[in-house]
């Protein structure tokens, strides 16, 4: 009974480890994509996402209604590349909160958005990324956009 029970234990950790591992590189994963974002680099954007990348956002339409808008990838890349020196951008993300299932990943990642030094807006975003041959590549990327309501990093809440 003691060597099941050891056996159990040890069964369990592993599992735990191989759980923390790929929501490691779930974040790893993230975090290249912003750093291919920030940098205006799209072959490492590209290189962090599935060739099926669907992108959406939820905002507010022109007449204050929300509303969900697809964005082509490619559209997306194109923008990113073209944004002027001299202007800076940063997306500031709050935190991060992962599920793994399998090679199914969702993540949760609060963030604020800067522009040349001046707060722009803020949302959420949530990433869907499935395991391919032992890579995390992100699926789908659904954002919200706001200018208030936004996270708070030292309550872990909306203020």
């Amino acid at each position: 009974m003691r060597l099941f029970f050891s056996v159990l234990v040890l069964f369990s950790f592993s599992m735990i480890n191989a759980q923390e591992s790929d929501e490691q590189k779930v974040k790893n994963t993230i975090d290249a994509f912003f750093n291919g974002f920030h940098k205006q680099d799209s072959i490492a954007i590209r290189a962090t996402v599935s060739s099926a990348i669907r992108m959406q956002t939820i905002g507010k339409n022109k007449v204050g209604s929300d509303s969900v808008r697809s964005v082509a990838f490619g559209n997306f890349l194109r923008a990113i590349v073209q944004i002027p020196d001299s202007v800076h951008f940063e997306e500031r993300l709050m935190g991060y909160s992962i599920q793994v299932d399998g090679s199914m990943s969702h993540a949760w990642t609060p963030y604020e958005f800067w522009f040349n030094d001046t707060f722009s807006h803020c949302g959420v975003n949530s990433f869907q990324l499935f395991k391919e041959d032992q890579t995390w590549k992100i699926l789908s990327i659904l954002d919200t956009r706001r200018k208030e309501d936004c996270y708070n990093e030292s309550s872990g809440k909306q203020d």
